[in-house]
């Protein structure tokens, strides 16, 4: 004898399985009846309970049909150069490190929004596809000031602007407290796309965006940098030494571009600091340094 366990809604789904040795259900798992169908709302609760709580875009991906390869960057057409492929899958038949291939790109940038554009159309690195939107940069790049995180948060994804949440609005109290704001300084990350469910980026990632990073620097051309979190840190230092060894002391730092080094110094990013007495004295003193250093280089320039 079998028997049947219905469902809360005895219209749209029913209870199946069952052991008539036990009597007992052999799965606590109901799926739709047949004979009735689902109606979205129905199927909307059903995807919440399996787990399916964020929508990665507007419309849904077929992954069983074949994307064609986005257009060449047309700025860089417009100058009569020869642009890089855009994605990997231009190079058939020998396979390039993705971090060649990222620096390639990078390089054939001559603005930050060529730049911007190049990375909307890149599609060697994974994230891309699973985020809403490009994280580029938010803030004035002629402040002489760059601040750089390491991934965008949930927030900094919807909108596109990088420390747009929580991190974000800590950031404008820290920078508020030494007398800076957002219009006095440039704000980008390592990591331009979200990673899926907020996950840390692995190494692949991270060396598939790094030649980005660096571009966007050169073509900036900041006077002093600012590296947020060990991520950051550790990539653009080439450095494996946590934040909370690396914070605390400019560095002259060379990088592609620079006839001389930038003066960087790392610092915690706000995401380490809520309900944390002591990471936040840290941070103040990171905070006062970089007001030190930037009011030494006024008091230079009008000497």
């Amino acid at each position: 004898m079998e028997q049947m366990f219905l469902s809360r809604d005895e219209k749209n789904y029913q209870w199946v399985g069952a052991s008539d040795c036990t009597m007992q259900p052999l799965a606590l798992a109901w799926f739709p009846r047949h004979d009735e169908g689902m109606n979205a709302l129905t199927a909307l609760r059903l995807q919440i309970e399996w787990g399916a709580d964020e929508a990665l875009a507007d419309e849904p991906l077929n992954r069983f049909v074949a994307v064609p390869a986005p257009a060449l960057p047309v700025l860089a057409e417009a100058r009569g150069e020869t642009p890089a492929a855009s994605n990997v899958t231009a190079f058939a038949g020998k396979p390039r490190p993705a971090r060649e291939i990222s620096a390639e790109l990078a390089a054939s940038a001559q603005t930050r929004e060529e730049l911007r554009q190049i990375l909307e159309q890149y599609d060697a690195c994974a994230l891309r596809v699973t985020a809403t939107r490009l994280v580029f940069a938010d803030g004035n790049p002629d402040s002489g000031l760059m601040i750089v995180g390491d991934v965008p948060g949930a927030e900094e994804d919807m909108e596109g602007r990088p420390f747009a949440g929580a991190a974000g609005r800590l950031l404008d109290k820290m920078l508020a407290g030494i007398g800076l704001d957002r219009g006095q300084c440039l704000l980008a990350n390592l990591i331009p796309w979200r990673p899926p469910g907020g996950r840390p980026p692995n190494d692949t990632e991270i060396v598939q965006c790094l030649p980005f990073l660096l571009r966007h620097i050169e073509l900036t051309r900041p006077r002093r940098l600012v590296l947020m979190g060990t991520i950051t840190a550790q990539a653009v230092l080439g450095q494996k030494s946590g934040i909370h060894r690396l914070r605390g002391r400019w560095t002259d730092v060379e990088l592609p571009g620079f006839s001389t080094p930038i003066p960087t110094l790392p610092m915690l990013h706000p995401n380490s600091l809520p309900n944390k007495p002591l990471t936040k004295r840290e941070a103040w003193a990171d905070m006062i340094a970089l007001k030190l250093a930037l009011g030494n280089d006024e008091l230079t320039e009008t000497t």
